[in-house]
């Protein structure tokens, strides 16, 4: 049996990958540089303790990844260092089911905040301006 047989059995059939490597194949990541700086600044935890980037991946291992505003929460369920498809990236792992509810009520709440406009990154505009000053006055009569 020659390698292109034992690939052509299974997709993925790396038995050690690096941490870093994982992610990015996986692609949480962009760049394996990228996935570098979140694993050394604490935003990727390997089996609940942080890890380094030199670190082997293994089955069944359990990944929790802090991207932006979500934290998600996935076991490996296979081993690559090629950056394929985004379909066949996502045959490397699976993300908990309490993961997934607790991200859409995490994006629930962020969007019931946003709707109310009481998250505001920039400065009121003229208008948004006279509609507190108009709100103000009403409140103090």
């Amino acid at each position: 049996m020659t390698e292109n047989d034992i690939s052509k059995q299974h997709p993925f059939p790396k038995d050690n990958v690096r941490l870093d490597k994982w992610l990015w194949a996986a692609r949480f990541f962009k760049t394996r540089s990228l996935a570098k700086q979140a694993i050394e600044g604490g935003k990727v935890h390997y089996n609940n303790a942080r890890s380094k980037v030199s670190k082997e991946v293994e089955l069944g291992a359990l990944l929790i990844i802090r991207q932006g505003w979500d934290e998600k929460e996935v076991e490996v369920i296979g081993l690559s260092d090629q950056r394929r498809s985004a379909s066949e990236a996502q045959l490397l792992y699976r993300e908990t089911e309490a993961s997934i509810e607790k991200r859409e009520i995490a994006a629930t709440q962020r969007k019931a905040f946003n709707g109310l406009g009481l998250i505001s990154k920039e400065r009121p505009t003229k208008k948004q301006r006279r509609q507190i000053h108009r709100f103000k006055q009403e409140q103090g009569e």
